[in-house]
């Protein structure tokens, strides 16, 4: 049996995560869940699964489920904004899922791998951000690190084992990312100027929050995911490569030395990353409709249009320069993309105010997360300026 601690518990990986539990009741126990401010959704979740402890890191929410609940509730409620990080630190669970969005998820899951939980990270920001730190941190205390995006699961299911977090493995030639090519792989760049916020946020294939859509629409989580990749794995920059896969069937592959190549193939269903990072190193039923290859018929790959997607040559340039290059392109891109979704500057104008950050911002490397917080405030200044000339 497995306490869970779950960290953003009423967004889409939080609700597939609830749904393993609930499929596995023999395995798993809900010990724990935070959310921001969603306290009618948390109420519902603690009916259901009835977690000993609930954080919401707004007081006045938090204030709410408390009395929605009632005072002879069995459920703790703990509000603020250190409560993710001290639910992700509790003696009392064994595994955290960390589905915090953006960089916001940064303390708490260095919280959980500190107290040397089994961490199961879908947000990339953390390991972009600050990678170096959480893996130094988790060979410290003995966490074992497990990614639940698809791509980076999908490399984990195709790696030769033992799987050793930040340790490369000499078999290993490369690993090839999947990217869907989201709503806009055929629109001309002339049109993309106008792409509203409704037309960004709507994938082809995968149902997911607003952020994580808008850099699925400009390549920047598959940018992102490089990075991510070569913090997880200890590979080269060059050695990751990322090919367009419209039908989202092949998530990655793993090269081998001696010319194989491994594939993992599923439906676009979080679910099932979700449950082998939970059941790990066994499988377990995802609930996940089987893949139907001749249903399917065919299967198309192709290469990226870096001009089409300046995001993705953004990332790949930072990966390379490594230091605080990563922190300061994920720090431009959220107040981009939070720009974009605010109606504030146009879906291009988010790759030019983060490589104005790039150009303005130290890449000097940083080691404590003091500096990492530091340098990432500064960033998000200087995006901030720069879309607001964009206006």
């Amino acid at each position: 049996m497995q306490n869970i601690t779950l960290l953003g518990a009423t967004g889409s990986i939080g609700r597939s995560t609830l749904d393993l539990i609930g499929r596995h009741p023999e395995r798993f126990k809900l010990h724990a869940a935070t959310a921001e401010k969603s306290w009618r959704a948390m109420a519902d979740i603690v009916r259901q699964f009835q977690p000993r402890i609930v954080g919401l890191s707004d007081p006045s929410a938090a204030a709410a489920l408390r009395a929605h609940l009632g005072p002879h509730s069995a459920c703790e409620v703990l509000g603020g904004s250190s409560a993710h990080a001290e639910l992700a630190a509790s003696s009392n669970a064994d595994t955290v899922v960390s589905a915090i969005v953006g960089l916001a998820g940064l303390d708490s899951v260095l919280a959980g791998v500190r107290a040397g939980k089994r961490v199961l990270i879908a947000n990339k920001e953390p390991l972009v951000a600050a990678g170096a730190l959480l893996v130094a941190s988790a060979r410290a205390s003995g966490a074992l690190i497990l990614p639940l995006d698809s791509e980076h699961n999908a490399v984990l299911q195709c790696w030769p084992a033992p799987f050793a977090l930040g340790e490369s493995d000499p078999s290993i030639r490369s690993i090839t990312l999947t990217a869907s090519g989201g709503p806009f792989l055929r629109t001309p760049r002339a049109e993309l100027e106008h792409v509203t916020v409704a037309q960004a946020i709507k994938h082809p294939r995968w149902s997911m929050g607003p952020k994580i859509s808008v850099d699925s629409a400009t390549l920047m989580n598959k940018g992102l995911e490089v990075i991510e990749a070569q913090v997880l794995f200890s590979l080269t920059p060059e050695s990751i490569n990322v090919l367009i896969h419209p039908q989202s069937v092949v998530h990655a592959l793993v090269e081998y030395l001696d010319g194989s190549s491994l594939a993992q193939l599923g439906a676009a269903d979080m679910r099932i990353p979700i449950a082998h990072a939970m059941g790990w190193p066994e499988r377990i039923e995802s609930g996940a409709e089987r893949l139907n290859l001749a249903a399917l018929g065919q299967l198309s790959f192709e290469e990226v249009d870096l001009e089409q997607f300046p995001c993705l040559a953004l990332a790949r340039a930072a990966c390379e320069r490594a230091d605080a290059a990563p922190l300061v392109l994920n720090a431009a891109n959220e107040v981009a993309v939070s720009a974009f979704l605010d109606g504030a500057i146009g879906f291009l104008d988010i790759s030019r105010v983060v490589e104005h950050a790039l150009e303005r911002v130290s890449l000097s490397a940083v080691s404590s997360l003091d500096d990492i917080l530091e340098r990432d405030q500064v960033a998000r200044r200087v995006a901030l300026t720069a879309f607001l000339t964009l206006q």
